[in-house]
């Protein structure tokens, strides 16, 4: 298995000339990815949703997940401050390339009619969101809780300072984005 640096000078000697990278350090790599749920009204018809969505996350991505609080009551959406609102992940290191490699290899082709990922997903920062509406496209979730599908966001932090070289490195990395249809 090849270590960080070598993979570091792979990266730096295929992209050098397309971004413009006179050292390797300018290489873009990925710092973190950040699993989201939001759990707002399902905490109030079901108090065990909670329960049953921290034990998704953690057989998904290997970590437990933090409870987000409301920080503020608001009342259009009924929510008084401190109520359970979400759940978060943060993934660094050896965690975040394992869970990265399994999301493009084996969960993402899973996904129904699954044509690719949309290139606006990138914003200007670099960073690189997915939604994903169900789940179950994870291969450590189980069939028998069909009726309880929730959807989750996926946030891949580079360290890219734009949008570019950002696409650049993603595609290095073979992320399955959409083919573009050339005009005739």
């Amino acid at each position: 298995m090849k270590s960080l640096a070598e993979k570091q000078v792979k990266v730096f000697e295929s992209l050098k000339d397309e971004l413009g990278l006179d050292n390797i350090m300018d290489t873009p790599r990925i710092e973190k990815i950040v699993v989201n749920v939001g759990t707002g009204s399902r905490q109030k018809k079901d108090r065990f949703a909670n329960d049953f969505i921290a034990e998704q996350l953690a057989k998904i991505t290997g970590q437990m997940p933090v409870i987000k609080m409301a920080k503020t009551s608001i009342a259009g959406f009924k929510i008084r401050e401190g109520d359970k609102i979400g759940q978060a992940i943060t993934l660094r290191g050896e965690q975040m390339r394992s869970f990265f490699d399994k999301l493009i290899n084996i969960a993402l082709p899973r996904t129904k009619d699954f044509r690719g990922l949309e290139t606006k997903s990138i914003d200007e920062m670099g960073n690189f969101t997915i939604g994903i509406k169900d789940h179950t496209i994870f291969p450590e979730t189980g069939d028998e809780e069909l009726h309880k599908i929730f959807g989750l966001s996926v946030t891949v932090v580079t360290t890219a300072t734009d949008k570019k070289s950002a696409e650049a490195y993603l595609r290095f990395l073979e992320v399955p984005f959409k083919k573009i249809k050339k005009a005739e």
